[in-house]
């Protein structure tokens, strides 16, 4: 090739945009390959290399590493195509999208605290600045574990934590990171005695949480209408009362729902309020607390209409 056609490695940089650093570390990295040296030792580039030099800087604005880089120019040059390409792309957007989440949660955290009245602001930093960016739900999740009864099945378990645990928004609000942060410090705080207060002892767990999942279930459609439990389906109803008859091993009778009726009015645990509140706070669906206090409601309302836990026929 006539050595005029060749590049100086000044004139590559000029030409491609980039500085004459640039170059030289690609040279170097085996990325870009010297046509030959001048007489005075001098970098000489062929024409091709500007091409695959704004392929190498292409790549690397997608910030596909080094190595990646180097197999994706060979395969190019072998007009072969493995889908390598494609792959770290779609690896990289999965990165990228882990990234905004964290900046989101990260953004959110620091205007709840900006917004917050002065007095706050320090007891928000230490509630918030143990989180992560996104937090981890990990420490709900063990929460959950430990104050789920000993006897439970681990398919119940697994299906209870998983409904338990609130999946946290994408576009979180400083409202959301706030119940995040509260749940989180309610968790952790936790010890034995405080679980040992609230932890349900059901006599025969599994058809507890069998049948109230399938309860549950039955509810969330008049939940997310927004009725009253006055208005709750016969069918709900009956499911909620049949699983604590089961578990309990007793008969759905009307001595049965009044019984249960007594031993729910008293509500829920404080700390199980607050957990429940929270979570609603940072979803949409309604929680299974929130269908536990519906259908509580509801068997209420049925004993109030008559004797035997059913409405009376008007």
């Amino acid at each position: 090739m006539p050595p005029r056609e060749l590049l100086s490695i000044g004139e590559l940089a000029e030409r491609a945009g980039v500085t004459v650093k640039a170059v030289r570390f690609y040279s170097e990295q085996g990325l870009l390959p010297e046509a030959e040296r001048s007489g005075g030792g001098h970098r000489r580039y062929a024409p091709e290399a500007l091409e695959r030099l704004r392929t190498i800087r292409a790549l690397r604005g997608l910030e596909v590493p080094l190595p990646q880089v180097s197999q994706v120019m060979a395969e190019h040059e072998d007009g072969a195509d493995s889908g390598l390409l494609g792959d770290l792309v779609a690896r990289r957007l999965e990165a990228l999208g882990a990234e905004m989440r964290a900046l989101r949660w990260r953004e959110a955290a620091l205007r709840l605290v900006h917004e917050a009245d002065e007095g706050q602001r320090t007891e928000l930093v230490r509630m918030v600045g143990v989180l992560g960016s996104p937090p981890s739900t990990d420490a709900l999740a063990r929460y959950w574990r430990r104050l789920l009864p000993g006897r439970l099945a681990a398919r119940l378990r697994t299906a209870v934590v998983d409904a338990a645990v609130p999946t946290l928004p994408e576009e979180p609000t400083a409202a959301h990171v706030l119940a995040f942060a509260r749940l989180h410090a309610l968790t952790v705080q936790a010890d034995d005695a405080c679980l040992a207060e609230h932890r349900p002892a059901p006599p025969r767990p599994d058809l507890l949480y069998d049948g109230l999942r399938e309860a549950y279930e039955l509810s969330v459609p008049a939940l997310r209408a927004g009725r009253e439990p006055g208005t709750a389906s016969d069918e709900a109803v009956d499911c909620f009362v049949a699983a604590h008859a089961r578990s309990a091993d007793r008969r759905d009778t009307p001595v049965f729902r009044r019984e249960l009726g007594r031993a729910l009015a008293g509500g829920e645990h404080p700390a199980m309020r607050c957990y429940w509140r929270w979570a609603g706070e940072l979803s949409p669906e309604p929680t299974i607390g929130a269908a536990h206090s519906w259908l509580s409601s509801a068997l209420a309302a049925r004993l109030g209409a008559g004797e035997d836990g059913v409405p009376v026929a008007g």
